[in-house]
């Protein structure tokens, strides 16, 4: 793939050639040293065709992607099916430049010190200096390129899968071949065959085939983004190897792991896509409300466990059964993580990544939460999207569906689950002001490759834009944008006519790989036209996904909703006009003057309180204090401290600069940007606090985290 890079950009290369080749199945084998913090071992990889070969019955008949948000799991010796992988799939998360480790053979087949040139690198993705067709349509060796970065590759070889005994049952391949290639071909390809009800057997199949011995070393060289692995003599594609097997380890100063320690202080209808363990297609299945689901955390946090998570789960799982149907997957763990995880939450295929900040005694951060992690199994994980930065398709889906999950899970009556989500768009509406106020507007679009969303190029490369940015790791946008995107189109089209639509269309497109303007499509093609109010797949696309800034129907929803607030948001108007008035009052009160009665208000009534009061100019020492008392502030979810956290650094209410020290220590997910406020006073004391919670926490902080608040101290 010839093209330029610009740093500046900070867009991210994947350059495996998918159009080529794919890897169908993989198998990880890797031991842990934990003294040198390396991950050692193998990873055995099984290839299909490419996108290039495959017949294509609709543009969305393509790979089945994972949600990859942000991290690579290691598991040892526990193989993995997925229905078809891109070869970028087995990339970790990107970062600094890979020196090249080569096999036997590297330095005549890719030059004399076996490394690319990075100065070349720097300026192109691809070079010619490899002599070698990345194609099938050349005179050179095929050349297999995976996405990599942060890994020492130790050796490629060939896997002999001929050699394993009883393949015969479950394969057509003859002994009889022609040759041992071809043999081993036929072996991999029938392998794949297998019908979707084969699946054990199947497993066992690339289980034991991934254990057989080598059958030649491969040649390999590594540069700044991936490998490239090529045979000796073979000219396509369809000629190349199988089955790979690759041995590596990781770096202990690389990004492909991440280091901590634990919370205990110790280290520690037909379906269109191609035939796997299908959910969508078992009756029975499709009324399992509750899947099987598990809790693990530290000792120190089975109390808190019990007490805000456990009782969770269950109607958390029926609320989405009920939105959406069948489960996708048959089971749920969910792992609690350490303080210094870079996010509340994240989603993988039966697993749910979960920020200790969410267990507090309130259950609504951690419902809202655990509904939106639910509902990445569904956008995000068996829905994705084709281009990796369409991140809306996955994050403002999940952010819609969280409210529609837990209105549901909270058995809410009808007016009470609107004034609730009434109160959730204020919100995020305050949210996606300061969002947009404080970031780039190309930043700020959606679909920012516009008419080039889902193009490759021939051999199946691309970037993604903005990919390398360590600050869009932190910004809402495309969740927040992509949010208030599908509420519109349910309170145009009708709430009913839209989820009706959603169920059909998850067990349709579940497996697949979408587009936007694919599932606009489909959603306006089944409403007729005269109940469409004049919406078209174009006027979408350019107001909302192709703009930056906000869209003009939202600006005016929102300014009709400020105009008629629902009865929650109204009532924290009420509170934030006392509170205004309190801190005007004069220090010393008349006697006999009463004191203002405020009401009991929810999480996130208290949010949108701190949102409006954060826009006050002044608040005084005495009316702070009136506030934390009144609300029991230091006491509320991370959402409520997050908040009041702000109000402390912009009015430099010193009695509670311990409380943000606690922040910035126990809830580093939520707590980036208060570095940045503490810096931007200019306040001695506030910076001197930066500095000291950033030394306690650096050496454990997340590597895009610790880059960021480095770039706001230093």
């Amino acid at each position: 793939m010839d093209i330029k890079l610009d740093p500046s950009r900070d867009d991210l290369p994947l350059m495996a050639n998918t159009s080529h080749i794919l890897v169908k199945h993989y198998i990880l084998d890797l031991d842990v040293d934990f003294g040198s913090r390396v991950f050692e071992g193998t990873i055995v990889l099984f290839f299909g065709d490419g996108n290039h070969f495959k017949k294509q019955t609709s543009s969305t008949q393509e790979t089945f992607q994972m949600e990859s948000e942000e991290t690579y799991t290691f598991r040892t010796a526990e193989p993995c099916h997925v229905p078809e992988m891109d070869a970028s799939t087995f990339s970790p998360k990107m970062g600094y430049r890979e020196s090249a480790v080569c096999g036997k053979g590297d330095q005549d087949a890719f030059g004399g010190d076996g490394n690319h040139d990075n100065q070349e690198h720097d300026s192109e993705i691809s070079s010619s200096k490899y002599c070698c067709d990345t194609g099938n349509h050349g005179k050179e060796d095929f050349l297999l390129v995976l996405d990599c970065c942060d890994l020492s590759v130790l050796k490629v070889e060939e896997v002999d899968v001929a050699s394993v005994p009883g393949l015969e049952r479950f394969t057509k391949a003859s002994k009889l071949a022609a040759t041992p290639e071809k043999l081993r071909h036929e072996i991999v390809r029938d392998l794949m065959a297998l019908p979707a009800d084969g699946w054990r057997e199947q497993l066992d199949c690339y289980t034991r085939c991934s254990k057989a011995p080598g059958c030649g070393e491969l040649l390999f060289d590594t540069d700044n983004w991936s490998i490239q692995i090529r045979k000796m003599g073979v000219r396509t594609a369809a000629d190349f190897p199988r089955a790979i097997r690759i041995q590596y380890k990781t770096k202990p100063e690389g990004q492909s792991v991440t280091w901590t320690s634990d919370q205990s202080g110790r280290y520690a209808d037909t379906c269109s896509h191609e035939e796997y363990p299908c959910r969508f297609q078992n009756a029975s299945a499709a009324t399992q409300k509750i899947i099987p689901h598990r809790v693990f955390a530290p000792v120190c946090l089975e109390g808190a466990c019990q007490e805000a998570l456990l009782w969770l789960i269950p109607p958390c799982l029926s609320a989405a059964h009920s939105v959406l149907g069948t489960h996708p997957f048959s089971r749920l763990d969910i792992l609690i993580v350490p303080a210094n995880f870079p996010s509340l939450g994240m989603a993988s295929p039966h697993i749910i990544f979960l920020s200790q900040s969410t267990l507090t005694s309130m259950s609504h951060l951690c419902g809202t939460r655990l509904c939106h992690e639910i509902a990445h199994a569904w956008f995000g994980l068996v829905i994705g999207a084709r281009d990796w930065t369409e991140e809306w398709l996955s994050e403002g889906f999940a952010t819609h569906l969280e409210e529609i999950f837990w209105a549901e899970a909270q058995q809410l009556p009808p007016h009470e689950a609107l004034e609730q989500q009434e109160l959730r768009a204020c919100l995020h509406w305050h949210r996606l002001q300061d969002e947009l106020r404080n970031s780039p507007e190309e930043m700020q679009v959606l679909r920012p490759n516009r008419e080039e969303t889902g193009h490759v190029s021939a051999s199946g490369a691309s970037v993604v834009k903005h990919g390398l940015n360590p600050e869009k790791a932190f910004m809402q946008v495309h969740y927040l944008k992509g949010y208030f995107l599908l509420r519109f189109l349910a309170r145009t089209l009708g709430e009913e006519t839209y989820f009706s639509f959603l169920r059909k269309f998850v067990h349709l497109f579940h497996g697949q790989l979408i587009l936007s303007q694919e599932f606009l499509q489909m959603l306006l093609e089944s409403i007729s036209e005269d109940k469409r109010f004049g919406l078209t797949v174009e006027n979408i696309t350019h107001d909302w996904l192709e703009c930056s800034g906000i869209p003009k129907a939202l600006q005016e929803e929102r300014q009709a909703e400020d105009c008629a607030r629902s009865g929650l948001a109204r009532q924290v108007g009420c509170e934030v006009a006392k509170w205004i008035r309190v801190n005007r009052r004069p220090r010393k009160r008349k006697r006999g003057k009463r004191e203002a009665t405020f009401e009991k208000l929810s999480a996130d009534q208290l949010v949108l309180l701190l949102d409006c009061l954060l826009e006050q100019t002044t608040l005084s020492p005495p009316t702070l204090h009136c506030l934390q008392q009144t609300y029991r502030l230091q006491e509320q979810d991370a959402e409520v401290r997050h908040r009041w956290c702000e109000l402390v650094i912009k009015h430099k209410y010193t009695d509670a600069y311990e409380q943000v020290e606690r922040f910035l220590q126990e809830d580093q997910a939520m707590g980036i940007y208060l570095y940045g406020e503490l810096m931007v006073n200019e306040d001695a004391r506030q910076q001197q606090l930066a500095h000291k919670c950033f030394e306690l926490v650096k050496e454990h902080m997340d590597r895009a985290s610790a880059q960021v608040v480095t770039e706001m101290l230093f």
